[in-house]
Parts: C-alpha cells; sequence; structure tokens
C-alpha cells in the first residue's frame, strides 16, 4: 500500500500555537522533511524541536539560492523548479512505502514552499494538508491591537512588489499586512511614506518566538530586519460606540 504525503501548518512560530491535529501527525512521523537554507537548522525544524519520534528519518530541503539571485531572474526560477522537482520526486518515492510528514511554517496554503510541491504531486499520491494559524495573525495578536474593525478591507502584501504599486494598494485599503520584508524594508517603508501612512505601521519580528519584537516602523532601522518580519496596519474603521456597548 502507498503511504500519504502529509502537510501539518506549524502555526506562526510558538510551538504551542499548533494544531492538535499536527501535534500528533508530528509525533507519530518516520518521515519527516523540512525546508532550510543552506548551513541552517530551518525554522520548520527549530518549531518542532523535541517532538520527533526517536526513529523518525529526517530529510532537510536546502533551497538551492534565497537571496542570491534577484527575484524574478530566470536563473532564480530555473534554479528552484529544478529544486521543487527533484524534491517531488523524492517524496513521491518514500510516499510508495509509507506516510511522509512535510512540516511548514504558518499555514501551507498561504505563501507556502509547500504549494510547489503540491502542484507537482496531487495527481501522483494521495495528499493531506493540515492548516495552521498564519504567522501575520499571530503578528497582528502580538501588537494587541485588533487588524480590522466593522467593514475595514484587509490587503495581504508582498514586500517584493515594486515600489508604486505598494504604494497605490496601501492608499486603497483600510488594514494592511506585508509579508517578505528583509531586504525589501526601504521600499517598504517608503511605499508607506508615499501613501502617508508610514506613522501608523508596525514592525513586528519573530512574532509568538522567542526574542520577539514589536516597534513603530518608522523608528526602526530599515537594515535591521530579518525575514521573519512582518509589517502590520491597522484598521480605523467602523468601531462600537459606548451606546453599542451598554
Amino acid at each position: 500500500m502507498m503511504g500519504r504525503l502529509i502537510c501539518a501548518g506549524l502555526g506562526p512560530g510558538a510551538a504551542d500555537l499548533m494544531s492538535l491535529r499536527a501535534a500528533r501527525v508530528i509525533e507519530g512521523a518516520r518521515e519527516v522533511a523540512y525546508f532550510r537554507k543552506k548551513g541552517r537548522k530551518g525554522m520548520a525544524r527549530t518549531i518542532v524541536e523535541g517532538m520527533l519520534h526517536p526513529e523518525a528519518v529526517e530529510h532537510a530541503m536546502e533551497y538551492p539560492v534565497t537571496t542570491e539571485l534577484p527575484f524574478a531572474s530566470p536563473a532564480y526560477r530555473e534554479a528552484l523548479a529544478l529544486f521543487y522537482d527533484d524534491w517531488a520526486d523524492r517524496l513521491a518515492a518514500i510516499a510508495r512505502e509509507s506516510d511522509v510528514v512535510v512540516l511548514c511554517e504558518g499555514d501551507p496554503f498561504f505563501y507556502g514552499s509547500f504549494m510547489h510541491l503540491h502542484s507537482r504531486l496531487q495527481d501522483r499520491l494521495e495528499i493531506e494538508v493540515i492548516p495552521g494559524i498564519t504567522g501575520m495573525s499571530g503578528c497582528w495578536t502580538a501588537t494587541g491591537v485588533p487588524i480590522t474593525w466593522g467593514d475595514d478591507v484587509l490587503t495581504v502584501l508582498p514586500g517584493t512588489l515594486p515600489e508604486a504599486e505598494l504604494a497605490r494598494r496601501l492608499q486603497d485599503t483600510d488594514a494592511a499586512v506585508i509579508m517578505k520584508t528583509g531586504r525589501n524594508l526601504p521600499q517598504i517603508r517608503a511605499a508607506l511614506e508615499t501613501a502617508g501612512r508610514l506613522g501608523d505601521a508596525w514592525l513586528c519580528v519573530r512574532g509568538t518566538m522567542e526574542g520577539q519584537r514589536i516597534a513603530p516602523l518608522a523608528g526602526v532601522d530599515p537594515e535591521d530586519c530579518p525575514y521573519f518580519a512582518t509589517v502590520i496596519l491597522h484598521g480605523n474603521g467602523r468601531r462600537p460606540s459606548l451606546d453599542d456597548l451598554a
């Protein structure tokens, strides 16, 4: 009998914010795969430290490139396509014999690398995806302020968009979350300033995890921004009046 490919969403970073279903699957897994940058332990593997079965075989899927090549360059896309092709074949081979669990930070279907494996394998074997709390939810909760009120519109933006496009979309929304910050922070700041909203933006670094840091974005050094950081712009729409609360 063939096994399954199970992708477990790990949630925003704190291990105790993982779902019970994901935890049970991870603790019982004998084949575990996760993404990481070469030379690093990887965030997904760090989150599940102490949870893996003693007999679990680990498969570290190391990205061939991360920031060494421009994001939109043909070389970058080709390198990652070959990487995903190779690991799709490897995981399919493992799944012929047993279940294999793939770890994914946040929710697997929300800007997750697993989506590239899913598209390659969905017609080749049985796949189960366990959703997780998104990283952005962990970040806006960490600020202690609701992200949206009433009829606010929330827009989720990748920081890799051109600066002018970011500014346009920020002007057209009530609340916003900007992902993929890191080296894109200078242009994100510039876009927020153009949109007249820099003073309202917050930067959340390592939300819900050890070393969490939250600060008004206007006062943050643009060079002091790791990859696991999210920009939060709260909505200020229809809020309950005192009469509503009475």
